[in-house]
């Protein structure tokens, strides 16, 4: 099922669009304020208690709400959902994430209409001078929309947090945003991730390549290696608890790269897939890594080794070690070579084995200069993303 949580300031354009939106993918429309409306005229239960709640000058409980909600989905859900006015709290979000998954289903992301203020005002006003209602006075406007931007920004934040946000330029033509709002979902529809694990002897160049593939192909880059440091550098809970580890060249606990990894993910969605370097390094990394793909309806599609000998290694990363690039563990050759053992002992045969077995493996000769490597290596991802 598709569904979809359509958000909005007070002119935003939802009515309108939703319309479309309806039309157009078959979905069942849940407005909150309608269906009270509708429960209290056809004089049911729950629109008894509704109307009897609002006559005490109450506001409608989240339980109300969600049983009335529920009653709709169940006797008239399609083929998805489209919600407007729900949830408006984080709360109900959390609400609304228990009533899907009774329907066996989940919101699939929010869309949220944006459109700046001055505008809104323009639009509300202009809205006022037909409408008769007397909540498009410049006052009451301006208080809306405060109490828009106080209460739906943590929302925002919720589904920013699980890669369900979907902002959409509000200000055009209807024409022009009802394409910008076709767009974006199909496009997030059609969308299946491609993952690729750069791996190889500290030193073969990896992150190098890793970088241009990313870049040549729409993908993310996560380095566990460089996203620590960034925490080490702004001193942060977890940058405090990683940093003896990566000084030393030592392996971080799992629990931080992980937790690192999945909000970068999270806070970077829109994307064609993802490249890992860094991780897994060891076979326990790996199933954890097919764990935290797999919550994305997604996999490992390839693993690429660069294979260089130790003794180039050592060189390039005194190399390094000179250079601004450098890092601590490279200015020291005996963490060099303490890095280059626990490679040798714990991380190679363990990486290469559990992706060969899933005939997802890739080796390639990293001791030539980088573009004739990487010609190498995009060739043959470019070849893996043609039959993905």
């Amino acid at each position: 099922m598709l569904n979809i949580a359509l958000f909005g300031p007070p002119g935003a354009g939802k009515g309108t669009q939703s319309k479309y939106l309806i039309e157009k993918y078959n979905l069942t429309y849940i407005s909150t304020g309608d269906i009270l409306r509708k429960e209290i005229a056809e004089g049911s239960d729950l629109g008894q208690k509704a109307k009897d709640i609002i006559a005490a000058g109450q506001l409608v409980s989240d339980d109300l709400i969600v049983q009335i909600i529920e009653k709709r989905i169940r006797s008239e859900a399609k083929d998805g959902i489209l919600f407007d006015g729900f949830p408006r709290t984080v709360v109900q979000a959390y609400i609304l994430d228990g009533l899907l998954s009774k329907l066996s289903t989940s919101l699939t992301f929010m869309l949220s209409l944006e459109v700046p203020g001055d505008e809104l005002k323009a639009r509300l006003l202009e809205r006022g001078k037909t409408s008769g209602r007397s909540d498009d006075t410049i006052q009451v406007i301006e208080k809306r929309l405060t109490e828009y931007e106080d209460k739906t920004m943590p929302l925002i934040d919720f589904y920013k947090g699980r890669g369900k946000y979907i902002s959409i330029d509000g200000v055009g033509s209807i024409d022009d945003i009802t394409e910008r709002l076709n767009n974006a979902i199909d496009k997030t529809l059609k969308r299946k991730y491609f993952n690729v694990v750069v791996t190889g002897i500290p030193g073969s160049g990896r992150g190098t390549q890793a970088k241009k593939l990313a870049k040549e192909h729409n993908l993310a880059y996560i380095s566990t290696g460089k996203i620590m440091r960034e925490e080490i550098a702004i001193g942060s809970e977890i940058g405090k608890k990683c940093q003896p580890y990566v000084e030393n060249g030592d392996m971080v606990p799992d629990e931080y790269p992980i937790r690192l990894m999945e909000r970068f993910i999270r806070e970077n969605p829109h994307v064609d897939g993802y490249v890992f370097k860094g991780f897994p390094r060891t076979t326990v990394q790996a199933y954890i890594l097919d764990g935290l793909l797999k919550k994305m309806d997604s996999h490992v599609d390839v693993a690429v080794e660069i294979r260089t000998n130790t003794l180039s290694a050592i060189k390039r990363l005194s190399k390094r070690g000179q250079s601004d690039k450098g890092r601590t563990y490279d200015k020291n050759t005996d963490l060099i070579i303490h890095r280059l053992a626990m490679w040798e002992d714990t991380i190679k045969d363990h990486v290469s084995n559990f992706y060969k077995v899933q005939d997802k493996y890739i080796s390639i000769d990293g001791e030539g200069d980088t573009e004739s490597i990487f010609q190498e290596v995009d060739s043959l991802v470019s070849k893996l993303i043609k039959e993905h």
